[in-house]
């Protein structure tokens, strides 16, 4: 028998653990796709961009969020009346949230504890703690509210409205609504920019975009689109993405069947890019060099090449594709 002596004993172990660390799988970039007709959600790999996994939901489930450390994921399970939360390893859902009457789509505040969801049937959102799991405040705001945002500094919270034709400014420290600001018809998505000092925000049926400065409330700029073919009542903005610098947007124009590229500075349309049918909403890859857009109708994703600003795949997901996360 060898005999060895400790210290060698030691340095076989030390060898051995940091192999085993160093040796694991690394855990690969995944787009997280919610299919609000199916009632799954579709894990698509990054690196061979090919369907992983398929999980299974509530009733139709739109609007997906990651807890800031990915270690759950928080789905709006619109029909089912609940926001469920999901661990991304097993699969399993873990609870349910309280949510009020369906949930469309949410913002997680940066506290990473409170979820302001946009309630379409009760012109509300509804606010949740999701360590207690309770309901800590419900504002009133307009009709169909779906459209939801959060300020990088916490302080404000958007709601648009559909019907209604607002954006609606919530205060996260009193939970109360300190503005209304006009857009045009059917908001449905708003992001904040250039350092929390720009509210971008999407208007469906109006075929446009509302530019407004923070500190005024003021509306800035209206941007409008055009496609060469493509008849004006079929441009309709929904979901757009910033690129890292902000320099860049991609607005998805539904059945369009086109993203918009959009200089975020001169506010000039440099480009469209076909994609397929119905386009929703979209995330970045981590590196933000891969856009993934959501197409309804087609029931499958787009991906974009954004330095070339053209599409390189389709992938084949379920029915209705709709909400879309990255999980680095």
């Amino acid at each position: 028998m060898l005999l060895l002596g400790k210290h060698t004993q030691k340095s076989i172990l030390s060898a051995g653990l940091a192999a085993c660390l160093l040796g694991g799988p690394a855990q690969a970039e995944e787009i997280w796709i919610s299919n609000e007709k199916d009632d799954t959600i579709s894990v698509i790999d990054v690196e061979t961009l090919e369907v992983i996994r398929t999980l299974p939901t509530g009733e139709r489930p739109r609007g997906i969020v990651f807890s800031h450390d990915y270690s759950v994921l928080y789905i709006c399970a619109s029909d089912s009346d609940t926001v469920q939360v999901m661990d991304p390893v097993t699969g399993e859902i873990l609870h349910d949230l309280p949510s009020g009457e369906d949930p469309e789509q949410f913002v997680l505040h940066p506290d990473d504890r409170h979820l302001y969801i946009a309630n379409e049937d009760d012109a509300i959102t509804t606010v949740v703690d999701v360590v207690s799991r309770t309901v800590v405040a419900q504002i009133d705001v307009g009709i169909e509210p779906e459209g939801m945002a959060v300020s990088p500094d916490g302080k404000y919270v958007i709601t648009t409205s559909e019907t209604t034709n607002m954006a609606h400014w919530i205060d996260t420290q009193t939970q109360e609504l300190v503005a209304n600001t006009l857009v045009d018809s059917r908001p449905r998505h708003a992001e904040f920019t250039k350092n929390g000092t720009q509210l971008w925000v999407s208007a469906e049926i109006g075929g446009t975009l509302s530019v407004f400065d923070v500190e005024t409330k003021a509306k800035e700029v209206t941007l409008e689109f055009a496609i060469k073919g493509v008849h004006p009542d079929r441009v309709q903005p929904v979901g757009f993405e910033f690129t890292a610098d902000e320099k860049t947007a991609f607005v998805a124009l539904g059945p369009a069947n086109h993203v918009a590229v959009v200089n975020a500075d001169t506010y000039e349309v440099e480009d469209y890019i076909l994609v397929g049918r119905r386009v929703w909403h979209m995330a970045f890859n981590a590196d933000k060099s891969l856009l993934f857009t959501t197409n309804g109708v087609s029931g499958d994703v787009t991906v974009i090449d954004v330095a070339k600003r053209e599409s390189i795949k389709t992938i084949k997901v379920g029915r209705f594709p709709w909400g879309a996360a990255l999980r680095p």
